[in-house]
């Protein structure tokens, strides 16, 4: 198999993505490129004891351990016809290294954010249902997964650890006007959860990039002068169906009415090399979720700083 390049997208803000579409049973089902490290034939692994029945132990390739999830199992689909030429996707995301056990791996394709589609809840398993969005590529339907939701039903401790964010009681932070965009459903509980507990309660909570442009570029046209007493800061996921957060990051920073607002970029992408791509499009502060700690201090520093014009922030 061998290494996957993951920088084929040279220029940030155009709201595409690169999908790998692979193979669970026959149906047919899509990850960010952006989380895959590498694709290996399936290897023999090394059992662990007690752990959730999804897991199939633990193999280390070169000098990293990584978890291996077993998809089929996870979905609840048949095994493979075939198990000596399965394939393990290596991912890193969330400062994670899992290894997701597929059937077979088809393509890369480049797709636009916005030829993806949110899915019905009904059909994909309500609010939080493990599909993220729906493309359809050549006449496929490919089902894109929320690999954050799959981690975090398999082992809640590797969520966002809310007890790390402390209680406040004052009263400062209740009237700051705070806008999410986040297309996850637990991701946008555990983030109302966090910012409610620290005293940010004036939350808007938005699906996708689109939806917070819609809303952001709607106050603006409403002539509103002050616009940053109507959006004090705006944290954005960068995966989202319709628009992601580095478009919507880009669109805010180069207009003229809009380009104060503070952007947090909130992701499980962010490493080096998403941290360049996020000060490209302006971002004022980026954090990985398992950093959850850090974003009230975070917001806490944008809502104060606009106009000082400060460097952004990487962590």
């Amino acid at each position: 198999m061998g290494i996957v390049d993951t920088n084929i997208l040279l220029e940030t803000g155009t709201n595409e993505l690169e999908i790998l579409e692979f193979i669970i049973s026959g149906n047919s089902y899509g990850i960010n490129v952006a989380k895959i490290t590498e694709l290996m034939q399936i290897q023999e692994v090394q059992e662990m004891p007690l752990s959730h029945p999804c897991v199939e132990g633990v193999f280390q390739p070169r000098n990293e351990v990584y978890t291996i999830v077993d998809l089929a199992g996870y979905l609840g689909l048949g095994p493979s016809e075939d198990p000596g030429k399965d394939i393990f996707i290596i991912t890193n995301f969330n400062q994670m290294n899992i290894a997701f056990h597929v059937h077979a791996v088809e393509s890369i394709f480049r797709i636009s954010w916005n030829d993806i589609e949110k899915p019905d809840s009904i059909i994909y398993g309500g609010q939080e249902g493990v599909v993220t969005g729906i493309a359809k590529v050549n006449d496929r339907i490919i089902s894109i997964l929320d690999f954050e939701k799959i981690t975090f039903d398999i082992s809640p401790e590797t969520g966002i650890d809310l007890n790390t964010v402390k209680q406040y009681t004052g009263a400062d932070r209740e009237q700051i006007p705070i806008v999410v965009a986040e297309d996850s459903a637990l991701l946008r509980k555990m983030l109302t959860e966090a910012l409610q507990t620290s005293g940010y309660s004036n939350l808007l909570i938005l699906n996708n990039g689109e939806e917070a442009w819609e809303h952001i570029s709607g106050i603006k046209n409403s002539g509103v002068t002050d616009i940053l007493s109507k959006v004090s800061c705006l944290i954005t996921d960068i995966e989202m169906p319709r628009m992601d957060g580095h478009r919507l990051t880009k669109l805010v920073k180069t207009d003229p009415v809009l380009m104060d607002i503070p952007v947090v970029i909130f992701s499980s992408l962010i490493d080096e090399n998403m941290q360049k791509k996020g000060a490209e499009v302006g971002a004022d502060a980026q954090l990985a979720k398992p950093e959850i700690a850090n974003l009230v201090g975070i917001v806490d520093v944008m809502v104060n700083r606009h106009k000082d014009k400060e460097p952004a922030m990487s962590f």
